[in-house]
């Protein structure tokens, strides 16, 4: 990812304090990775989707703007949010499809071979999503982990300065995390 990491910080403290040329000068740094971002989540994508990457990256942008408050701690921080708000709108998509179609039922999922937001994997999503969300509650660093390298695409050593943890113990958490959830979702 681009963007100096102090740069990033300083802009999104100001921003956090109410100035808005920070705002729009992060935009200008953060958009082509956060835009690579919502490229990996369309990649599999069938042509002619109704949600296409500019608007996944725009959905993101508006939701990370009502979050101008969070405190920000630094550039890190920020693209961890940036895939989990990216995370939420697929499930949101997916949810919305589903209740049109409403084919329900327990869906075997592979974690690693989900193509994001293609229409005949809307279920796939939303089961990864639901067993994501119970593995946190028994392991929250291992779920943030999946969330950060799977939803945001970020690298072991991006995750590092994420949880501030060591490499080892990111690689040891994605492969627990691999391991716990294809379980799951082969049930």
């Amino acid at each position: 990812m681009t963007g100096g990491s102090a740069e990033i910080t300083v802009l999104l403290r100001a921003w956090r304090n109410g100035d808005q040329a920070a705002f729009d000068r992060l935009w200008s740094i953060v958009h082509n990775d956060l835009l690579r971002m919502a490229r990996r989540y369309m990649r599999a994508q069938q042509p002619g989707h109704t949600l296409q990457t500019t608007a996944l990256l725009n959905e993101a942008w508006v939701r990370l703007a009502g979050v101008q408050n969070a405190g920000w701690r630094d550039r890190a921080q920020f693209f961890a949010l940036s895939a989990q708000v990216m995370r939420r709108i697929l499930v949101d998509t997916a949810r919305a499809r589903g209740a049109r179609k409403r084919g329900s039922g327990r869906v075997k999922v592979n974690v690693e071979d989900v193509p994001v937001l293609s229409p005949e994997q809307d279920r796939s999503i939303l089961a990864l999503h639901d067993v994501l969300e119970e593995f946190a509650k028994i392991a929250p660093r291992q779920a943030r982990v999946v969330e950060l390298r799977y939803f945001g695409g970020m690298n072991v050593d991006e995750i590092v300065e994420v949880l501030n943890v060591s490499a080892r113990t990111v690689e040891r958490d994605w492969e627990f995390s691999r391991i716990w959830l294809k379980r799951a979702l082969s049930n």
